[in-house]
């Protein structure tokens, strides 16, 4: 992503845009002229999601255990609701697909903020986003089942 200026755009690129030329790409544009002007280029990956490749993991070494427990005790630390980690991971595995609303009022948490703590568990790949809710991954439910076999001891 650039900042950029209407004389900054080229002929190559009001094409890529979708426009016979420059002069008909910048009368497009809306809004005030002095109001910033982005340009966002996109790119293919081919390369799968890593977040799908770590989620997909169902067996988890004993170091691996170790390193996401590390991991999830400091997100717990540094937020305001306190240990949430492992309650909004046994949220979802008890109540798959869900509406995030309802998920997030059984915690007394709003919405938007419920949301963006399950983004935080799903870049780690223990959760897995559906069309509504959500469910554990495989890797969130290795990990679930490690922290009840450990507190059951």
């Amino acid at each position: 992503m650039d900042l950029v200026t209407a004389r900054d755009i080229d002929a190559g690129q009001a094409s890529d845009a979708g426009y016979a030329t420059v002069k008909e790409l910048v009368a497009d544009l809306r809004g005030d002229e002095k109001t910033p002007l982005y340009r966002i280029r996109f790119h293919r990956v081919d390369e799968p999601d890593p977040r799908d490749e770590l989620a997909a993991q169902s067996e988890l070494t004993n170091q691996e255990l170790a390193a996401l427990t590390a991991q999830l005790r400091r997100i717990d630390n540094s937020g305001s609701h306190g240990p949430w980690t492992g309650a909004v991971l046994t949220q979802i595995a008890d109540h798959p697909a869900t509406v995030s609303t309802d998920l997030a009022g059984t915690l007394g948490w709003d919405r938007q903020d419920f949301k963006l703590h399950v983004r935080r568990l799903k870049q780690l790949g223990l959760t897995i986003s559906l069309d509504v809710g959500y469910r554990l991954s495989p890797r969130g439910e290795a990990y679930l089942q490690h922290i009840h076999s450990d507190s059951s001891h």
